[in-house]
């Protein structure tokens, strides 16, 4: 699912996530927990303010974000398979 993200740009743009939009639903990030580097995509997990845990995926080449993972409090983790349009 594509997300648009408010970022704090420090040293380089999409720094750190500060808040995102989930369709018409706006949600603060609380806390950054975790962020990762791959081959073409940059990511980044994070406790939202719905409570819920997210991880984010940065396409530095198509200068895109998308949601690839969340997790309700006490629930398994649900993937979000961008390709499938979820």
């Amino acid at each position: 699912m594509k997300v648009r993200v408010v970022c704090y740009e420090g040293y380089c743009a999409g720094e750190t996530p500060r808040s995102f939009t989930m369709g018409e639903r706006p949600l603060e990030v609380t806390s950054v927990l975790d962020r990762w580097r791959g081959e073409d995509h940059e990511y980044v997990k994070l406790d939202a303010s719905d409570g819920n845990r997210y991880v984010l995926r940065y396409d530095r080449n198509a200068d895109e974000w998308e949601i690839v993972l969340m997790q309700a409090p006490g629930r398994p983790p649900t993937r979000k398979d961008a390709r499938k349009g979820s």
